[in-house]
């Protein structure tokens, strides 16, 4: 089939098709909804991108990105400094505070340990989180990571690294979620729960 756009066109889609859940077709609907509301949509969305590549940042103390250094969560007085939690991306920083899940300070890792991937200590702000556990205000660091290998092997290893900061080391529990079925949840799933049963 030949090309049914000109090049800057299909550059645009092109670019679009690299965003995540973004496919091949998804792009092309995207790229010709933009075209078509280039007023109301596409130049907005052009001075946004801009603004975003000028000005955003990543925050010198927990790794978040902002328009500001330190960050807005870091430089927040309501926020309770004794308490760190610790995520893998911005991404679930983000969804913690769209549940409005803590009060905490949080410390962003930029991935979890993963040997297969390459991925090694060194390559996360691991150092770092280390360093800001040992600050007297803090008291607790939140292991906020994913239930998976890699998630669980990051844990362990951060929590060897804290064994002489003067601090408690937790994580999120695993289990039944809220709304959830028994009948339709993974075997991993139940015995976690089982394991971490609380009084009633």
């Amino acid at each position: 089939m030949g090309a049914v756009a000109g090049p800057e066109i299909e550059r645009l889609v092109q670019l679009l098709a690299r965003l995540p859940g973004l496919g091949p077709r998804s792009a092309r609907r995207a790229a010709l909804h933009l075209i078509k509301k280039r007023e109301a949509l596409m130049m907005p969305l052009s001075g946004a991108l801009q603004v975003a590549l000028d000005k955003v940042q990543v925050c010198k103390t927990c790794g978040n990105i902002d328009t500001q250094n330190p960050c807005t969560v870091c430089t927040d007085p309501k926020r309770d400094p004794s308490i760190i939690v610790v995520v893998a991306d911005v991404a679930d920083l983000w969804a913690l505070e769209r549940a409005n899940a803590t009060q905490g300070r949080y410390h962003v890792l930029g991935a979890t340990l993963s040997p297969l991937d390459g991925v090694g200590p060194q390559d996360l702000t691991i150092d770092a989180l280390v360093a800001r556990a040992h600050d007297a205000q803090v008291h607790e660091i939140i292991l906020a990571l994913n239930a998976t290998v890699d998630g669980q092997t990051t844990a362990h290893y951060i929590t060897d690294l804290l064994q002489d900061a003067n601090v408690k080391v937790t994580r999120l529990a695993h289990g039944v979620p809220v709304g959830g079925e028994l009948d339709y949840l993974d075997e991993g799933t139940l015995s976690a729960a089982m394991r971490q049963r609380t009084l009633f």
